[in-house]
């Protein structure tokens, strides 16, 4: 499965930002959970409404990961949290999913 990063309009990337605010340890915990993400592996995903998915990273705080599914291969990351802003990082992550499929549909 292919993972890009969701870019705003201001041509940054929300995860990106998130990401490098993370410690070297936290770093390469998610970075492995994504990994195996991008294998198949979805024992920690849930979905949390309107198309958005929320990846469980077992370490530290309750990290989590945003991201919605383009087709079969495509996830796009929208956001990175943890469980204490987990409602907020989600309403984040479902605007931005929607912002994502409406550029989309526009572009065709």
């Amino acid at each position: 499965m292919e993972i890009l990063e969701y870019v705003d309009d201001s041509d940054r990337s929300p995860f990106g930002i998130w990401y490098a605010t993370l410690d070297a340890h936290a770093a390469s915990r998610t970075t492995k959970a994504l990994v195996q993400l991008s294998h198949g592996n979805t024992s920690n995903v849930k979905g949390v409404g309107s198309g958005v998915l929320e990846l469980k990273v077992d370490f530290g705080p309750g990290y989590r990961v945003y991201f919605g599914k383009d087709g079969e291969r495509i996830v796009i990351l929208l956001a990175g949290g943890t469980k204490k802003r987990q409602q907020h990082d989600i309403e984040m992550a479902q605007l931005r999913w929607a912002t994502y499929k409406a550029r989309k549909k526009g572009s065709k």
